[in-house]
């Protein structure tokens, strides 16, 4: 394809649309070969589930629950997963507890 015949302001305009475009045409494309698979799985007496073992969508992994909170700047939480935050090692370094920082 020869860019060169084409102006600056069409091609930047052809830019911003050719990612909406792209994405159009991979959800056509994903249907297409969806069913196609689906009718081969037909013709031999399957669903796509019964080939794919029910995969569905992956899973969102759910936020977890603040457990801990800094008493001088609600801002610091921690759910008590993970590492302790340095916020919560000077606490009790300081005389504090685990048990005063808990919501």
């Amino acid at each position: 394809m020869d860019f060169s015949a084409i102006t600056t302001a069409d091609l930047k305009a052809l830019l911003e649309r050719i990612p909406a475009e792209l994405k159009r045409r991979e959800r056509e494309d994903k249907a297409k070969a969806r069913k196609e698979i689906e009718a081969i799985a037909a013709a031999h007496g399957f669903s796509l589930d019964d080939l794919l073992g029910g995969v569905s969508e992956p899973k969102v992994k759910k936020a977890v629950a603040v457990k801990y909170r800094d008493p001088e700047n609600a801002d610091l939480a921690w759910t008590g997963r993970g590492r302790q935050p340095k916020w919560v090692a000077d606490f009790i370094t300081s005389g504090g507890t685990l048990d005063q920082l808990l919501v």
